[in-house]
């Protein structure tokens, strides 16, 4: 789920939950799981709240709501269980339903909608694949292209601050320049293989953000895609691979308004 916004019609947790029956919502799964075992955020049981096929797991919502890291590990932990017995809508961290009727009324009004976002991400888990600049190894570079070619010759015979300065941008914008480019042939290669492919945001020296739904059959063949590309443009670009997550970039977890 990319915004902060709940299946429900709920409000965003920001720092307070102001009525008595205000509920932290963790995720909505399909009817007949079994409750988490693990204690939710702030300690609190997590419950199930069924209607209409789906359930979302639930707890008191804590007078304050703060990242503290073990309330970031309860909430990953309740959702890993939850995951762990079939497909989950997961919702990021502190976001909260006003009342448990509201969270019903909710899920009985989007049960179509929700039922088949359950079903486009079942049995599939989510991995986040990241690329970064790697600032070193450019003698390549400036041998390749001849315009940085020319701009360290001139320098070199003329050398002071300034062209100093002009032929490290160069060569930065270059490096920053192949690492895209390595960028795009990772990704051209990896979204075949994926159920569904989101990019993220990137800057200068990340230059490769996605998150890819996949089915858990396919991780292993996945992960190993990644590595033969990672092995191919290590030179210029550094990956990594996180997860399996559950799947927060594949969920629009409210249907979108009629004419918009």
């Amino acid at each position: 789920m990319t915004a902060p916004t709940t299946a429900a019609g709920t409000t965003v947790a920001g720092t307070t939950a102001s009525a008595p029956e205000a509920l932290y919502v963790y995720g909505i799964a399909p009817a007949g799981i079994r409750p988490p075992r693990f204690p939710g955020v702030d300690g609190a049981p997590v419950r199930l709240l069924t209607e209409s096929g789906l359930c979302a797991a639930v707890s008191a919502a804590p007078a304050r709501i703060r990242p503290r890291r073990r309330d970031l590990l309860a909430h990953q932990a309740v959702l890993d269980e939850l995951a762990g017995q079939g497909p989950l809508l997961p919702m990021r961290f502190a976001v909260l339903s006003p009342r448990p009727d509201a969270l019903l009324s909710q899920l009985r009004a989007d049960a179509d909608h929700l039922s088949r976002q359950l079903d486009e991400v079942r049995g599939c888990v989510e991995l986040n694949v990241k690329g970064t600049v790697v600032p070193g190894h450019f003698a390549d570079l400036v041998r390749r292209d001849e315009s940085l070619r020319n701009l360290a010759l001139r320098t070199r015979r003329r050398p002071d601050y300034e062209a100093n300065v002009r032929l490290g941008e160069a060569i930065a914008r270059g490096v920053r320049r192949e690492a895209r480019r390595a960028a795009r042939k990772v990704l051209d290669h990896l979204t075949p293989l994926a159920v569904r492919t989101v990019q993220g945001a990137t800057d200068d020296e990340q230059v490769l953000s996605a998150s890819f739904l996949l089915r858990s059959t396919d991780e292993r063949r996945f992960r190993q895609a990644v590595d033969v590309r990672a092995r191919d443009c290590g030179d210029r670009l550094a990956l990594s691979v996180t997860g399996p997550l559950p799947c927060y970039s594949f969920v629009d977890p409210r249907p979108t308004p009629a004419g918009r």
